[in-house]
């Protein structure tokens, strides 16, 4: 018998555009993003079953990520959380994200691929 320590589902590389940003412009014309999420769960019934049911559907944790990013803040750092938030409320079962937020065009006046934000959360269920 095989054991599975632990799953995952995740979304690599997301394109999103959004209005998020400190700076009014950032908040009027937007910024392109590109998100990255791992979501840890149990996935032995999804494995044993072959259900969609008893799996962490990740086209909806992606409907929730957009969702989110329609949510203007001014730091990626509470993007981040927010979307967090959002998906270990609408989804129990997750116990963890780790979660990449990276801002495509920073305006900050340096020639990079971009700047962002990791984050790992962890779903304590202590509500």
């Amino acid at each position: 018998m095989i054991g599975i320590r632990s799953g995952y589902i995740y979304i690599n590389r997301l394109r999103i555009h959004a209005l998020h940003g400190v700076l009014k412009q950032e908040r009027t014309v937007g910024n392109d993003y590109e998100l990255t999420l791992r979501a840890k769960y149990d996935i032995s019934d999804a494995c044993a079953t072959d259900d969609i049911n008893k799996a962490l559907n990740y086209a909806a944790v992606c409907d929730e990520v957009r969702q989110v990013m329609t949510e203007p803040c001014a730091l990626v750092e509470r993007v981040a959380y927010k979307i967090g938030e959002r998906i270990m409320k609408t989804f129990p079962q997750v116990e963890e994200i780790d979660l990449t937020l990276t801002k495509k065009n920073p305006p900050m006046g340096a020639d990079c691929d971009g700047a962002g934000v990791e984050i790992h959360l962890i779903n304590n269920k202590t509500d």
